[in-house]
C-alpha cells in the first residue's frame, strides 16, 4: 500500500530494449541467464505489452472523485462512518494558523513536527473527507489488507510512541489504530475536521493568508459550505487515495451487489475486518475484477468463503514471497529497537538496497523480497547519474539484474499452482520495475482450490457488464457479487492541487494548473513560486521508495524547520508582522535542473507494460516537446538517501533558508 513512481522521458523509439543497439549490449551483459533465453524473454515482454496497449490510455478510467454520474459515484459511500467520531464544525470565516489537508500518515507527521517545532495543537486543523484518521488505512479494510513494506520502517514514530508492531507486515486494523495513537499522543484527536472537502484555496496578498473554501457533510447528511482563513495551507493527500473504475458499457445494468475494495461492504459479505468470516458468500458466485495489490491480498479470503470465485485478470501480478511472521519480542529489543535513531537508520538501510548502492551495506537489516530487488532502482534512483550515451548500457544492465529474479518468480508460479495451464496465465511477462510487485504467501495457492476460476482476458480486460454478470472473452460470466479491485489514480503529472481535487489560486490570480501545464517546478519538492505559505507532499522531484514514510518524515521535518525559522526571523525584526514564505523562481529552476539531469536513469521505463507507473503507457507516446515538459516531474535521481541528505544539509545551515524569500507583512 505504498509506492514509488517514475516518469520516463526517453523516447521508446530511440531507446527501446528491443532495439538492435540494446541487443548488442545484452550480448555482453547477461551473465546469470544465457543469451538465447534473454532475447526470447525480451521478445515475450514486447509481445505481452502490445496486447495491453490501448489508444485511450488514462481515459479508459473514471476517477470516482471527479464524476457526478450516480452509477459511479455510489461506490464512494463511506461504509465506516457511524457518526461516533468527533469532528470540528466548519464555521464561516474561522481562522487557523495551519490547515492540513489529509488525516493519514503524512498529515499526522506534518502536524506532529509542527508541534515539535513549538507550535500548539490549537494552531492546527486537519481536514479530511473521511470520518477518522488513517488515510488509506481508514478506507481500505478489505479482508487480508496489510502493508507490503516492513512495519518496523513503515509505521511512523515508533520510537516516540514506544510501540512494537505485532507482525513484520502490519495489518490494516493495526495501522489505523496506530494513526489514532499518534493523534492522541500529540493532542491532535480533537483537531480534525472530518467529512470535509477543501474545494478551493485562494491567496490574498492584502491579508497575507489563504481563503479556503470547504464543504462539510454532517453524519445526518446536512451539508455546510463555508470559507475559512489560514496563514499556511499544507496539501498532504497521500499517493493512492483516488479510486478509479474502468469506463465500461452496462455499468449501471448489473443487478447483483457490487462495491470497490477500498469501500468493502461487509453487509454483503458478512464478517468484518477484525474477523473476516464472510459466511454470506457461501452460497454466492463472486467475481473480482483486477489482480493488483488489493486483489492479491483479498483473493485468498474470498476463495475461503465463496461458493465460487472468478478472478478476472488483464495483466498478472508478479507475486514474490512475503514471509509474514509475528514480531518476536526478544528480537525486537536486541536487534531492531537498538537505540536512538534506530528507525531512520533501518529505513536508510532499506533504501540503500532498493537503490542498489555500491558497495552494498554490510548488513541487510530488513532482509525481505524488496531488498533482494536491485533492479527496482529504475524507480527509486541510485548513486550513479546516467548520461544519454550510457543509456543502452544502463538498460541492459538493469535487465541483467532483473531477469534472474523475474525468472525465479515465474518459476515459483509453476511450482505452487498445480494446473500448469493456469500457472502459465499467472506468470508476469514484464520487467520487475514496470508494475507494482506483489508479495504474498497464499495468493497463488488459492488457484489450486476447486471453487476458484481464473478468467484470463489475454491482456484485453473485460468487455462490458450485463444484468447477470461480466462479459469477457466473448462470453458472459454470471455472478451474484462483483468486487472492483481496479486501483487508484496516481496522477504523475498532476499538480499538488489537482491530486487533492482542490483549485489553487496563488499570487495575481495564478492557477496552479496553469503553472504545472508549463512543467513541474518546486523547491525541494515541498513548495513552489507564486504560492506563498503553501506546502505539499508528493512524489515529483522527491526521493522515491516503496516505503513512503521516510519521505513524508523528511517533508514534515523540513517544512516545520522552514516555518519555525522564518517565524523566528520575522518575529525578531517585525514583531507584529505576519510571515510570508515563498520559493524563488531561481531556486526552483535550479532544483528542477538537478532532477532533469537524472532523467536518463529512467530509460528502462520506456516500453514498459501499461500501469499507473507510466500513465498507462501514454508517456511513451509523448512528443519530444511533451517529454521535455514532463522531465522535471520525475523523482530525485540519486535515490531517497541522497534526497534526505541534501535537505538535511540545507537545514543544517541555520538561518540561511537559501532559495526562499521571507518577508513580514503588516496587516491591520
Amino acid at each position: 500500500m505504498s509506492t514509488a513512481i517514475a516518469i520516463s522521458t526517453v523516447a521508446p523509439a530511440t531507446n527501446s530494449v528491443n532495439s538492435e543497439q540494446a541487443k548488442s549490449h545484452i550480448t555482453n551483459r547477461y551473465e546469470a541467464i544465457d543469451l538465447a533465453t534473454a532475447l526470447k524473454t525480451q521478445e515475450r515482454y514486447q509481445e505481452e505489452r502490445k496486447k495491453r496497449l490501448r489508444p485511450d490510455g488514462l481515459d479508459q478510467y473514471v476517477n470516482l472523485g471527479d464524476t457526478e454520474e450516480p452509477s459511479y459515484k455510489r461506490f464512494l459511500r463511506d461504509p465506516w462512518d457511524n457518526g461516533s467520531t468527533a469532528s470540528l464544525t466548519l464555521k464561516d470565516n474561522a481562522h487557523f494558523k495551519f490547515v492540513i489537508l489529509g488525516a493519514g500518515i503524512g498529515g499526522l507527521l506534518f502536524a506532529v513536527r509542527l508541534v515539535g517545532a513549538g507550535f500548539q495543537p490549537e494552531d492546527i486543523v486537519i481536514v479530511d473527507a473521511a470520518a477518522g484518521f488513517g488515510g488509506t488505512w481508514y478506507w481500505n479494510r478489505y479482508p487480508g489488507v496489510m502493508c507490503d513494506v516492513e512495519s518496523y520502517i513503515y509505521m511512523p514514530l515508533l520510537e516516540e510512541t514506544g510501540y512494537m508492531p505485532k507482525h513484520k507486515y502490519a495489518y490494516g486494523e493495526e495501522l489505523r489504530e496506530h494513526a489514532n495513537r499518534v493523534a492522541r499522543q500529540w493532542s491532535l484527536e480533537n483537531r480534525a475536521m472530518f467529512r470535509t472537502l477543501i474545494t478551493q484555496c485562494t491567496w490574498d496578498d492584502n491579508t497575507a493568508e489563504w481563503a479556503v473554501k470547504m464543504t462539510q457533510k454532517a453524519f445526518s447528511a446536512d451539508t455546510t459550505t463555508a470559507s475559512v482563513r489560514a496563514d499556511f495551507v499544507m496539501l498532504v493527500p497521500g499517493l493512492l487515495n483516488r479510486p478509479k473504475l474502468p469506463k465500461l458499457p452496462g455499468l449501471g445494468n448489473f443487478q447483483g451487489q457490487s462495491f470497490i475494495t477500498s469501500r468493502w461492504d461487509y453487509n454483503v459479505t458478512g464478517g468484518n475486518q477484525e474477523a473476516p468470516e464472510m459466511r454470506q458468500l457461501q452460497d454466492k458466485r463472486v467475481g473480482i475484477i483486477g489482480t493488483g495489490a488489493s486483489a492479491v491480498q483479498a483473493v485468498p479470503h474470498l476463495a475461503r468463503w465463496s461458493k465460487e470465485l472468478l478472478v478476472f485478470q488483464r495483466t498478472p501480478a508478479a507475486v514474490d514471497v512475503r514471509g509474514q511472521k509475528a514480531t518476536d519480542e526478544e528480537e525486537w529489543r536486541q536487534k531492531i529497537c537498538t537505540g536512538p535513531g534506530w528507525q531512520m537508520a533501518r529505513s536508510r538501510n532499506f533504501a540503500s538496497f532498493l537503490a542498489n548502492t555500491q558497495p552494498p551495506e554490510p548488513v541487510d537489516l530488513v532482509s525481505d523480497s524488496w531488498t533482494s530487488f536491485p533492479s527496482f532502482s529504475v524507480l527509486t534512483g541510485g548513486a550513479k547519474t546516467i548520461g544519454i550515451d550510457e543509456i543502452p548500457d544502463h538498460v541492459a544492465n538493469l535487465h541483467r539484474l532483473d531477469m534472474p529474479r523475474a525468472e525465479r518468480i515465474r518459476a515459483r508460479v509453476g511450482e505452487v499452482v498445480s494446473d500448469q495451464e493456469i500457472a502459465e496465465k499467472l506468470k508476469a511477462w514484464y520487467p520487475g520495475w514496470c508494475k507494482r510487485p506483489g508479495f504474498h504467501d497464499e495468493y497463488l495457492q488459492a488457484f489450486n482450490l476447486p471453487n476458484v476460476q481464473l478468467v484470463d482476458t489475454n491482456g484485453k480486460g473485460i468487455e462490458r457488464l450485463t444484468e447477470a454478470g461480466v462479459m469477457a472473452n466473448g462470453r458472459t460470466y454470471h455472478v451474484d457479487v462483483l468486487i472492483w479491485s481496479t486501483g487508484f489514480e496516481l496522477g504523475v503529472l498532476g499538480s499538488p492541487g489537482s491530486r487533492c481535487g482542490v483549485q489553487v489560486i496563488g499570487r495575481a490570480g495564478l492557477d496552479m494548473e496553469d503553472k504545472w501545464a508549463k512543467g513541474v517546478a518546486t523547491l525541494h519538492a515541498v513548495c513552489t513560486n507564486g504560492f506563498p505559505n503553501m506546502f505539499f507532499a508528493g512524489a515529483n522531484q522527491a526521493g522515491a521508495s516503496p516505503n513512503y514514510t521516510p519521505t513524508l518524515e523528511t517533508f514534515a521535518q523540513h517544512i516545520a524547520k522552514i516555518i519555525s525559522e522564518s517565524t523566528r526571523r520575522i518575529g525578531e525584526a517585525q514583531p507584529a508582522a505576519k510571515v510570508v514564505i515563498e520559493a524563488t523562481q531561481e531556486a526552483e529552476q535550479a532544483w528542477s535542473r538537478r532532477v532533469i539531469a537524472g532523467a536518463p536513469t529512467l530509460a528502462p521505463m520506456a516500453g514498459c507494460t501499461p500501469s499507473y507507473y507510466n500513465a498507462e503507457a501514454s508517456l511513451d507516446n509523448m512528443s519530444r516537446e511533451e517529454q521535455m515538459l514532463a522531465a522535471p516531474a520525475g523523482p530525485w535521481p540519486a535515490g531517497l538517501n541522497s534526497f534526505m541528505d541534501v535537505l538535511e544539509d540545507w537545514r543544517s545551515r541555520d538561518g540561511e533558508l537559501e532559495g526562499l524569500h521571507i518577508s513580514g507583512v503588516q496587516v491591520d
